[in-house]
C-alpha cells in the first residue's frame, strides 16, 4: 500500500487551503458554521448492509455522534460502484449534513472507468482517510484449491470457466482479479454484485469459485471453515493473518499488489470550520482502542490524515489506477 503521513489534521494543517473545497457561496459559510451541528449527520455509504465500508461506517458512527453530539444516520444506496452514493453526496448542501464514505472504486476507479456527472476531485471536499482494507483471495471450502498457484492451475486448464466475484465493477475485488488474469496468463469469469454481503452469500453457497474480498466479509467465514483463504493481494503479509503468503509470492508474480481503503468526503465547498470537526471526530474515534481493536478484527487499519493528504492521495491512486483500469477493459454495468 501506498506510505504516507498518518496525522490528524493540526492546526497548521487547518489554516491550509483545500484543493477540493473552493466554496460555492462565501455568505453561505457565515454564523451558521458556529452552530453546526444542529441536527442529525447522514453518512452515504454506496454499498448495500453487511460490506466493509457499511461496517467501518457503523463502527465509527456512535465514536462520531457522541464527538459531535447529533446522531449519525447511516444510509446505504447501492449501485454503479458507489458511483450513486457519491454523486448524492455532489449534489447535497455543503453543509456537513450530508458526507460520503467514499471507495478507491467510487473515487479513482469509477471516474477512470466511465464519464460520470461529476468531477471526484474538485465536487468533493476531502475530510479524512479512514482505513486501510486488508482483502484476501478466498475459494469456496468444497473447491479442491489449496494454494495460488492451484487454482491458477485450475483455470489454465479450464480457460474462461472459472468464476470470480467482487463488491461491482471497478471495485478492489474486480481489479484484484483482472490483475490475476492479466499477470498469469489466465481467463476467468467477472460477476459483479452490488456489495460485499451479496458476494459472500453467493461464494459461500458455490455459485462463484473465487473472489478477492475484504476480511471484513470473509474472516468470520474463514474462521468457521465455510471459506479457505489462500493469500493476501497486499505487497507484504499482513500481521492480522501473518501464515497468509502475498498473492506474489506464492504465484512468483512480483508485480502483483492490491490497496484498498474507504475515507470520508463531504460535497464542494463544505465550510472549513466544519471540516476541521470532522477531521478531528474522525482522528478521535481513529485512535479509540475499542474501535481500533473492533476494526482489526475485521482487517481494517486506521489511517487517519489531514484533508490535504486525503487529496493528495486520491491524485495519486488516479495515475496509478487509470492505466490498469484501461488494460482490463473495465466497463460499468
Amino acid at each position: 500500500m501506498i506510505a504516507r503521513r498518518r496525522v490528524i489534521a493540526t492546526a497548521g494543517a487547518a489554516a491550509a487551503a483545500l484543493p477540493c473545497a473552493a466554496p460555492r457561496d462565501a455568505a453561505a459559510q457565515g454564523s451558521d458554521d458556529a452552530a453546526w451541528p444542529s441536527r442529525p449527520i447522514r453518512i452515504v455509504v454506496g454499498f448495500v448492509a453487511g460490506g466493509g465500508t457499511d461496517l467501518t461506517t457503523r463502527t465509527l458512527a456512535p465514536h462520531l455522534q457522541a464527538s459531535l453530539g447529533q446522531p449519525i444516520v447511516v444510509e446505504n444506496r447501492p449501485g454503479g460502484g458507489g458511483s450513486l452514493a457519491t454523486e448524492a453526496v455532489v449534489r447535497a448542501a455543503p453543509d456537513g449534513y450530508t458526507l460520503l464514505m467514499g471507495t478507491i472504486s467510487s473515487l479513482v476507479i469509477n471516474p477512470a472507468m466511465q464519464r460520470l456527472p461529476f468531477n471526484v476531485q474538485t465536487d468533493l471536499t476531502p475530510i479524512s482517510l479512514a482505513v486501510d482494507v486488508l482483502n484476501i483471495l478466498v475459494v469456496p471450502s468444497d473447491r479442491p484449491w489449496r494454494s495460488v498457484p492451484e487454482l491458477i492451475a485450475a483455470a489454465k486448464a479450464r480457460p474462461g470457466t472459472l468464476a470470480y466475484g467482487s463488491s461491482g465493477v471497478g471495485s478492489a475485488g474486480h481489479l484484484g482479479g483482472a490483475l490475476l488474469d492479466r499477470l498469469a496468463g489466465i481467463s476467468t469469469i467477472h460477476v459483479p454484485y452490488r456489495g460485499g454481503g451479496q458476494l459472500i452469500t453467493d461464494i459461500l453457497s458455490g455459485k462463484v469459485d473465487f473472489a478477492i474480498a475484504t476480511a471484513a466479509t470473509t474472516l468470520p467465514h474463514i474462521e468457521a471453515g465455510k471459506l479457505r483463504a489462500l493469500a493476501v493481494p497486499t505487497a507484504r503479509r499482513s500481521a492480522l493473518v501473518p501464515d497468509l503468503p502475498t498473492i506474489a509470492e506464492a504465484a512468483g508474480l512480483p508485480d502483483y499488489e492490491l490497496a484498498n481503503w474507504y475515507a470520508l468526503l463531504g460535497p464542494r465547498g463544505l465550510p472549513r470550520p466544519i471540516v476541521e470537526r470532522l477531521n478531528a471526530a474522525m482522528g478521535e474515534a481513529l485512535r479509540d482502542p475499542a474501535i481500533v481493536a473492533s476494526l482489526a478484527r475485521h482487517g481494517l487499519e486506521p489511517a487517519p490524515s489531514t484533508p490535504e493528504d486525503l487529496a493528495r492521495h486520491i491524485r495519486e491512486q488516479t495515475v496509478k489506477w487509470a492505466p490498469v483500469v484501461r488494460e482490463a477493459g473495465a466497463t460499468p454495468n
